[in-house]
């Protein structure tokens, strides 16, 4: 054991001796000490009751002859950070928050951890965590929240987010939104909606990291018993020897690239799927992602790309109903998993029970995936695209660019009715360096749809997307305009066009003209105060296609 580098042996008389000051006993000492990684906190509704599940998970610990340690990090809310300065810190705290599960399993020498989590970065940089330390790990999200309820029909998240619009427009009015504003979220969990958050969760399942479950609500039984199994679970890993690295292989990232299509999950994922990839030492090849998005139908569609809620999908059979029916239809892998068990003995008794939440492969919303990679020479390192949710009206579009330097200029501008049908938003200065921290663009594609445009413009940004968003909205455009990217040099009125079908997002300017355009360029300083953690995270990290992660 591990921790026997601090427990045993007469010069660690004073190690044990901390131990008993905190009130453990000689006999818990004797035990496998197991790390729980608790993300509780009062800054958003993923993670406010995350200390019951944190005491099932030590109940499950201590039942199956372990002694859990708890410890915490940080969790930003980014739906409290959007829209605003805030929103440079939440991608930029994945990497602070696995740097910080490392310092704490590695100083403390602890024998194996299981992780609490629910919310957007928090998943990811726990599933990083786990990937670098190579222990037996278990994730447990924090579960979904419910579905919330406004005049009498299902609303949510994304219904409150583009409500902003239609009371600029006059056909909602302050009290209506007020109302609605304490319907839509109507309590604790990951928000009602298909966002990073339960997009992350779920693919925690898909890749094994997590007993199956991750569409479970948060408020009920259920996710208290997966806790408490979880605890116990993890006592039985550590016996087998079983490490995060033996799930986590090329098999495991298939499958969960598969469930990412089928669901058409979060464009966030690609970021998060990357950087996992990077600290696991798994290639990740954009050209695989393309070749599994043109393999996987598209079999489920929640808000905002559809009308159904996460807590349908749980009613529906949940991602192990899901992936039983991707390997009938033979798009996934079996592979080792948390359970001990391989996935195929996993999903094998889990059924769809409504095909309308999940569809069949003949009746698919589409017969490719629901994210979609564009190159061209606006995005020549690539960009990504949530295709599920853009109207059809607008997978082929071409227009006159209106640049913005950054996010508020955009929506201000957007709520004036400056923005016109046929224009495309231009939205720079927002990626991983030059944001720096990569913000979301939730709140202008928010103002889009709610200006009722949504049919009719189109944006590109070098920052990246919520899986809030809808509409036709490319993100992650690489390289970005800090690195000397061409969204760098767009001007008003220049030319743009898109076909997402295709895969193709193109500035028709000449090259005689771009090459005039970089003479003598500078690009923007970062908003940031010298010294502080986003300045060293701009000089640090690397780009959208590679993760944002640090380099080596």
């Amino acid at each position: 054991m591990r921790s026997h580098i601090t427990t045993r042996g007469l010069e660690r008389a004073t190690h044990r001796a901390l131990y008993y000051s905190m009130g453990l006993i000689p006999e818990d000492l004797e035990k496998p000490l197991i790390g729980v990684i608790n993300t509780q906190n009062e800054s958003m509704p993923g993670h406010k009751h995350l200390d019951s599940i944190t005491r099932a998970v030590k109940d499950g610990i201590i039942s199956a002859g372990g002694t859990p340690i708890e410890f915490p990090t940080i969790g930003i809310c980014d739906g409290i950070a959007q829209g605003n300065y805030g929103m440079h810190y939440p991608l930029a705290s994945r990497e602070l928050i696995a740097d910080s599960v490392e310092c704490m399993m590695n100083g403390h020498s602890y024998d194996a951890m299981v992780m609490v989590t629910d919310c957007d970065k928090i998943t990811p940089g726990m599933i990083i965590a786990a990937a670098r330390l190579d222990l037996p790990t278990i994730i447990i999200s924090g579960g979904v929240m419910a579905t919330g309820r406004f005049k009498g029909q299902k609303a949510g998240y994304t219904d409150l987010m583009e409500s902003s619009g239609l009371v600029q427009r006059g056909l909602m009015t302050n009290e209506e939104l007020s109302e609605l504003e304490q319907a839509a979220l109507p309590g604790c969990g990951a928000c009602n909606l298909l966002g990073t958050a339960n997009s992350m969760n779920f693919l925690t399942e898909a890749l094994g990291l997590c007993l199956p479950g991750s569409t479970a609500p948060a408020m009920g039984s259920r996710k208290l018993a997966l806790a408490k199994r979880s605890g116990i679970k993890i006592m039985e890993l550590l016996e087998k020897g079983i490490t995060a690295k033996q799930i986590l292989t090329p098999e495991a990232v298939h499958n969960a690239l598969v469930v990412d299509m089928a669901i058409g999950g979060s464009s966030n994922t690609m970021l998060h799927l990357a950087a996992i990839c990077h600290e696991a030492d798994i290639p990740f090849s954009f050209d695989e992602v393309e070749k599994i998005a043109a393999q996987t139908p598209h079999f489920v569609k929640l808000k905002p790309a559809g009308t159904h809620y996460p807590l349908d999908l749980d009613d529906a059979g949940g991602i192990a109903g899901l992936m039983n029916r991707l390997k009938e239809y033979g798009y996934i892998k079996n592979n080792m998993t948390v359970t001990g068990k391989t996935v195929f003995e996993n999903v094998e008794n889990a059924r769809v029970t409504d095909d309308d939440v999940v569809k069949t492969k003949e009746t698919a919303y589409s017969q490719t995936g629901g994210l979609k990679i564009l190159y061209g020479n606006l995005a020549e390192g690539g960009a990504v695209c949530k295709k599920a949710g853009v109207d059809p009206a607008m997978l082929k579009h071409s227009g006159p660019a209106r640049v913005f330097e950054k996010e508020e200029i955009a929506v201000a501008a957007i709520y004036n009715g400056e923005i016109k049908p046929g224009d495309v938003v231009v939205i720079r200065y927002e990626g991983p360096k030059g944001g720096p921290g990569m913000r979301e663009m939730l709140t202008p594609t928010s103002a889009i749809i709610g200006m009722g445009l949504g049919e009719s413009v189109a944006l590109v940004t070098d920052g990246r997307f919520s899986g809030a968003t809808r509409g036709a909205a490319i993100g992650h455009v690489s390289p970005e305009a800090a690195e000397g990217g061409l969204i760098a040099f767009v001007k008003d009125g220049d030319t743009i066009s898109m076909d997402i079908e295709g895969g193709i997002v193109t500035l028709e300017v000449s090259d005689e003209e771009i090459a005039k355009r970089k003479e003598g360029w500078t690009p923007n300083k970062p908003p940031v105060k010298p010294g502080s953690y986003l300045d060293r995270y701009s000089k640090m990290v690397t780009s959208a296609m590679d993760g944002a992660v640090f380099k080596r």
